[in-house]
Parts: structure tokens; sequence; C-alpha cells
């Protein structure tokens, strides 16, 4: 109770905190009433960890910690009573899970994230036909993956491939797991390019598994319309810009228009009732661009802003968040990489469809 009290939350977090709190001390008097209550301590678990969920941890890494511990012990007391409560062992997982990402890359952390693996092995055991178990048990391979030495991460990471495999199997278009067994083969692909060393059964080799890794994360961009492309485009989004024909114009005459990026270029888009006014749009062709970089002139409106160099002369934008600026600054790159290394072909073929 002392740990919930310590918890500082906004007004809309507020109410369901005390809502927390209340319920922790009904599950607190059951358990009482009789220590053998497994249900009251599992949820009592559950309690404490979405406590921690509500706690900042960049501001306050030890109250999210020791609530989190503090959940992990009313699991391990619940499946003392009751082993056979996978949903238990699933969200004690979880739960030992947040506690290692909170200590970063160090001796801690991987003594966590080997509990974690060992508590999801046992949810799957107990309920195997969880994909997002598996899906989990993967991911906790893999952050583990990252800690341990160059002997072992091989062995690791190829268990987590096949629980990712394995999830999948389960469930064909969780597409989550999908994406995350693409990044771990590219990941593998990654250390076997550097290294040279082939792995899995030493047949496969680096460019195979790049080839692998894009045809999980392609499936993945299909069959979750959030993660897909904003077809026929690599980027739809905002930016602030002035009148083609100037510059410099006052900033009351800078103005927001939707853009569109693609293997071509940047296009500014004008929607149905911007079309009357007969404003001459952007365009950026990615060939003739010299330089993308953020700008910190103070002359231009407020907001973060990028200049584009070309052949032509400079192009300000403003875009509508940091968040943003970093996106926009990213696609741009990219696209001009890809046809610096004569790939624009390849571009123009994903984005099209």
């Amino acid at each position: 109770m002392a740990l919930i009290d310590t918890i500082i939350s906004s007004d809309d977090v507020r109410s369901r905190q005390r809502m927390l709190k209340f319920a922790a001390k009904r599950y607190a008097s059951a358990i009482e009433s009789n220590p053998d209550d497994y249900d009251a301590l599992y949820n009592w678990a559950l309690v404490l960890q979405e406590c921690a969920d509500n706690v900042n941890s960049s501001a306050n890494s030890h109250t999210k910690d020791a609530l989190l511990e503090e959940a992990c012990k009313k699991y391990d007391e619940a499946t003392q009573l009751n082993p056979a409560l996978h949903d238990a062992y699933y969200n004690w997982a979880i739960a030992i899970a947040d506690r290692a990402k909170l200590h970063g890359r160090t001796k801690e952390a991987e003594a966590l994230w080997k509990q974690a693996t060992k508590s999801y092995e046992k949810a799957v055991q107990l309920n195997w036909n969880s994909p997002q178990a598996l899906n989990n048990w993967g991911l906790a391979l893999q952050e583990l993956s990252a800690i341990v030495t160059a002997r072992e991460k091989q062995t690791i990471v190829k268990t987590a491939i096949s629980k990712f495999r394995a999830a999948i199997r389960l469930q064909f278009d969780f597409h989550r797991a999908i994406y995350n067994l693409g990044t771990v083969l590219y990941g593998l692909a990654e250390d076997t390019s550097r290294t040279g060393v082939l792995v899995i059964g030493n047949e496969i080799s680096s460019n195979e598994l790049y080839s692998q890794s894009a045809i999980y994360v392609a499936a993945a961009h299909a069959l979750k319309p959030n993660y897909s492309l904003p077809l026929p485009y690599l980027k739809v989004g905002y930016l602030t810009v002035p009148p083609v024909e100037n510059p410099v114009a006052p900033h009351c005459d800078w103005k927001r228009f939707k853009f569109v990026l693609n293997h071509e270029g940047l296009q500014q888009i004008h929607d149905d009732e911007e079309k009357t006014n007969d404003r001459p749009a952007i365009r950026v062709d990615i060939q003739d661009i010299v330089s993308v970089k953020v700008c910190s002139d103070l002359t231009l409106p407020p907001g973060p802003s990028i200049i584009i160099d070309t052949i032509h002369g400079q192009i300000f934008l403003i875009a509508d968040s940091w968040e943003y600026l970093d996106s926009w600054l990213d696609a741009l790159r990219l696209v001009y990489t890809i046809f610096a290394r004569g790939k624009t072909d390849v571009l123009a073929g994903i984005i099209t469809g």
C-alpha cells in the first residue's frame, strides 16, 4: 500500500489509482482470511502490475521496479498454491520482462530475462495454444541474446526464431510475430555477414537470411493495415511551406499543406478545397537534391524546420513536431540513398504494389 501511495499520477489516472488501491486492500484482506486463496494473490499481483504501469519509469524507476518485484512475489505465491495457473505464469513473465527493461544491459537484466523466458516456457507448457505467449517468449530471448556472450548468442537467437515460427503456425495472420521473426532474422543476417560464420545448421548464408527477413517483414505489412505503406507513396503527411515563388515570404504567407513522397520525389498535394486558390505546388525531384538537413534559421516561422538544397535552390519546410521532422528527414534521406545506389526501380516496384 505504501508503494501505491508514492505514485504521482495525472488527474485522468488518479481516479483509477484510487480504485486500484481499494482493490489491493480487498485482496490483502482476502489473504488474511484465507492464505491459500491463490485467486486473490493472482489478482493482487495484477493490481500491482497495473500500478507499476502508471509510474513514469524515467522519473521514478525505483518505485516502478519495487511494484513489479512485489507483483512477481504474489505471482510466485499464487503459482505455488496452484501450479496449473498458466495466466499467472504469463503475466509473471511480463512483469519480470518489464523489470529487466529497467536494468538496461546489465548482469541483473540478464538474470531477469532468463527468468522471464522460464516463466513464458511454463505458461506455454500449461497452455500450448497461446501464440501471444510464444511471441513474447521469442521477444524475451531476443532481448537476452543482446546481453549474453557471443558464444551463447547464436543458440538463443535460434531458439527465439523457433518461438516466433511456432506462434505463426498457431495463428498465420499474427502480424506481430511475423514482423518479429523478420527482425530477428535480419539481425542474424547482419551477424553472419560481419563474422562470415554460417548459422542454423551451417547451411544458411547471410544473403538467404536477408531474403527471409524481407519475406516476413513484407508479409507483416500486408497483414496489418496500420503497418502498410500509404500506397502509392512511401510517406504522406503535412508540412508548412512558403509560396513557391517567394521562399522568404512573411510568416503569415506560409501555409500547411499535404505532401507525399515516392521514389521520384516530394510533391505538395492540394486538397479539394484548396484547388481553387491556384497556388502553385512545391515539387522536389530526388535527382535534384544536393542535401537534406535540419535548419535552425531564426527568420523562419516557429517550428522544427528542414532545408533541402537542390540544384535549383533551397526549399524550406516546417514539420508539425520534432518527431515528424525526424521521420521526414529519414524518409527523404533514405529515398535519396536508394536513388544514389541505383535502386530506384526496386523501390518503385514496392511502393506501387
